[in-house]
């Protein structure tokens, strides 16, 4: 008597992906009541140019955390402006898992981030300065050191300049000292300030 196969993964594959993979299938997708059939379709997304904004919006409803971690994958992979300014958008939502999610992807995206850095280090709201400074701990870009010395050197906010000192005193260089102490003396009355600066400065001198 012949065995059967067991199933496969390909079986279970199929079992969430019977419909179109075109983008407006994939798009229909998403709206699913199976969180299998979104997260798929959110997958295969990231093969659809365009689909950014979609993709974006839906993220700001769904509430499993698998199809989400997909939809955040596919953004990166998009890596377009539509996918970055979806992201800041996100970065301004009250819900703080949404937050959190946009700028872990946002570390991500170097090359996409890095032409709005200065906008959002600059930004009104002093939450989206420190979100953006938080961003740069992961974010591999030359300009890191110098987006994190302007920020000590110019914001009047107290938590954006010691988020700031704080990242900087792992990845500053002795360009940094002249910034630091120059921070010291605008925050003269902040001890927490002082304190940072003064182990950014030593931990720079001993590297």
């Amino acid at each position: 008597m012949a065995l059967k196969k067991p199933p496969t993964a390909v079986t279970t594959e199929h079992s969430g992906r019977q419909h179109e993979r075109d983008a407006a299938g994939l798009l229909k997708q998403l709206t699913d009541s199976n969180a299998e059939v979104r997260r798929w379709a959110a997958r295969d997304l990231a093969d659809c140019p365009g689909c950014s904004e979609a993709l974006v919006e839906h993220l700001k409803t769904e509430a499993d955390t698998s199809v989400r971690e997909v939809i955040l994958t596919s953004l990166v992979l998009l890596g377009d402006n539509t996918a970055v300014y979806g992201l800041v958008a996100c970065m301004r939502s009250e819900d703080a898992a949404l937050r959190n999610e946009a700028i872990e992807a946002m570390k991500q995206l170097p090359d996409a981030v890095s032409p709005i850095m200065r906008g959002l280090l600059a930004d009104e709201d002093s939450d989206m300065r420190i979100f953006a400074v938080n961003i740069l701990e992961s974010l591999k870009h030359p300009s890191v050191e110098q987006w994190l010395s302007d920020v000590i050197e110019h914001d009047d906010h107290v938590n954006v300049c010691a988020t700031a000192v704080d990242l900087l005193g792992e990845v500053g260089s002795r360009t940094a000292l002249e910034p630091l102490l120059r921070l010291k003396t605008r925050f003269d009355k902040e001890p927490y300030i002082q304190f940072a600066a003064d182990l950014a400065i030593k931990r720079i001198l001993e590297g």
